[in-house]
């Protein structure tokens, strides 16, 4: 088994961020099921990553589009989303009187915010 470094990868992607992003994709696309382009040598889904970019055996532009994919929230405008009737109207509201009543007892700024500690001044009887 040879040995797999960060000099052999950083020759195919030259930006060691990005090179461990891909890397850690491709290792869950291994560990998904997607097949393997070398020998596995009884190493785990990291470093049969690596060996794979090192060698060029996948294709590099494919890896960084499902990452792309992976982040995307939304990818366009589903009219569906959109609220149609009144009980959706009414959720909605019910949510937000919920979130004004508790800004109502959250300290403000001018309050200090936060713990604040008050020395008092206590007599005691001997």
């Amino acid at each position: 088994m040879a040995r797999v470094t960060v000099e052999d990868c950083i020759l195919n992607i030259p930006n060691r961020f990005d090179l461990v992003v891909t890397a850690a994709q491709r290792a869950k696309q291994i560990s998904s099921g997607m097949p393997l382009t070398i020998d596995r040598d009884n190493d785990k889904d990291a470093v049969v990553s690596l060996r794979e970019i090192a060698d060029k055996t996948i294709d590099l532009s494919l890896v960084t589009e499902e990452i792309i994919q992976h982040f995307q929230k939304k990818t366009g405008f589903d009219p569906s989303d959109r609220i149609e009737d009144e009980s959706d109207y009414a959720s909605t509201n019910l949510v937000t009187e919920a979130f004004e009543d508790a800004q109502q007892y959250a300290p403000s700024a001018d309050q200090g915010g936060g713990m604040s500690f008050v020395e008092e001044n206590v007599e005691v009887d001997d």
